[in-house]
């Protein structure tokens, strides 16, 4: 069932929402890009009450729907757009700067197979139904260093549990980060959240998938001496778990 009427933690998974001050170009970007591309009924100021959202409404059809949590400055999902273009891809940032970044590139390379919540998944989580999307992205996201930041990271229950609702089950759920200890706490607790883990060993996580494009957040990394780890989950056939987020 939908979580549309379970409050969720006032605590973000993501940082600053707001960078350096936009150029005028990146501010018409926004002004004159963003609606056109907008999911329609997500947000909670155009659907209060929560109401769920037909996922065949967002591009007319019934394809396959993948999502990337967090796309940074649009790299990676402009590349996959053009990769698979009978898929059907949803991109979630928060980071406004990240999305005018995006709205740029789509301007010289422009796709249909896109749309976009320039906000929180979560609001996404609360009115898309169960099973709906076959596949996943988190690729380097915020990693809150601090052991007394951990429970903020997207890889806990509050985040994964509604991630598992949507999610086909046999569908993909790809994770990739710089941090050590991020990609323990994704072992720990990806799989207790209804996934299967399918690079289990440490020598699987440094080859990076073959349709993979590196980001500008991983040559950051690569510049600074940390090393890219790269997980696969599949989601198995068990429920999500139902809990009561307070």
């Amino acid at each position: 069932m939908s979580n549309a009427l379970q409050p969720r933690p006032d605590r973000n998974f993501y940082g600053r929402i707001k960078g350096k001050t936009l150029r005028p170009t990146q501010k018409a970007h926004l002004r004159d890009d963003l609606e056109k591309l907008r999911l329609p009924g997500v947000s909670e100021s155009d659907n209060p009450s929560r109401i769920p959202v037909d996922p065949a409404g967002f591009f007319g059809d019934d394809r396959q729907l993948w999502l990337e949590i967090g796309f940074g400055g649009g790299e990676h999902l402009l590349h996959q757009c053009k990769l698979k273009p009978h898929v059907g891809f949803i991109g979630c940032e928060p980071f406004i700067n990240g999305v005018a970044m995006l709205l740029g590139k789509l301007r010289r390379n422009p796709v249909t197979n896109l749309r976009l919540h320039p906000w929180d998944v979560r609001e996404l989580f609360d009115v898309l139904p169960d099973a709906c999307l076959d596949r996943a992205f988190l690729l380097y996201p915020d990693p809150w260093p601090k052991a007394r930041h951990h429970r903020r990271r997207f890889v806990t229950p509050d985040h994964l549990d509604p991630l598992a609702r949507v999610l086909k089950p046999g569908a993909l759920f790809r994770v990739a980060t710089d941090i050590p200890d991020y990609v323990r706490q994704t072992l720990e607790e990806v799989p207790s959240a209804g996934f299967d883990c399918l690079t289990p060993a440490p020598a699987d996580w440094e080859a990076p998938w073959e349709d993979w494009l590196s980001t500008r957040y991983e040559q950051k990394a690569l510049r600074e001496g940390r090393k890219p780890h790269y997980l696969t989950f599949r989601r198995n056939a068990q429920p999500a778990r139902s809990r009561t987020l307070r």
